[in-house]
């Protein structure tokens, strides 16, 4: 698998807009803390790398990845100014297919909310076979997925803001 071989997190390759006329929700799943506490850390630092300012960026947890949907919908209703939900969890695949279930509900969710409000929700959900391939892509050696899902966000604001 080429991923084997890589850093999923280089954006050396793409320009990043500035990100400072941005305001951004993060929702983070509290299940498999230490890694969402990770793809978290990383979200939250690269969206202050690019300029955005802290008081316009607002955090909340949840109890698991199923509730990353509903908290989506929440901050939209309650801040509709906000350029951007990003939703970060982890699933890990288990014994029964309680898995595919929630990978399945939560990437459908955070599709709906984002155009149900017309305002990006990025999917910043590992759905990994193990806790390796979590900690793998949650600041180890394929990078971390908070850094892409905030980037994802800052370019999606962007294109909006320039349609």
């Amino acid at each position: 698998m080429a991923t084997q071989l890589k850093n999923l997190s280089d954006f050396s390759h793409t320009t990043i807009p500035d990100a400072s006329p941005y305001r951004f929700a993060i929702a983070v799943a509290e299940w498999n803390a230490e890694i969402t506490g990770s793809l978290y850390n990383g979200a939250l630092n690269k969206l202050l790398d690019h300029g955005v300012a802290a008081d316009n960026i607002i955090s909340v947890a949840v109890p698991g990845s199923f509730e990353l949907t509903g908290a989506a919908e929440l901050l939209l209703n309650k801040y509709p100014d906000l350029d951007g939900v990003i939703c970060l969890g982890c699933i890990i695949q288990g014994d029964t297919r309680h898995f595919d279930f929630i990978c399945d509900a939560v990437a459908q969710g955070c599709t709906n909310v984002g155009i149900k409000h017309n305002t990006p929700v990025i999917f910043g959900v590992l759905t990994t076979n193990d806790q390796q391939q979590a900690i793998d892509r949650a600041g180890g050696k394929h990078g971390n997925k908070g850094d892409e899902a905030a980037i994802t966000a800052i370019k999606m604001a962007h294109l909006a803001a320039t349609l």
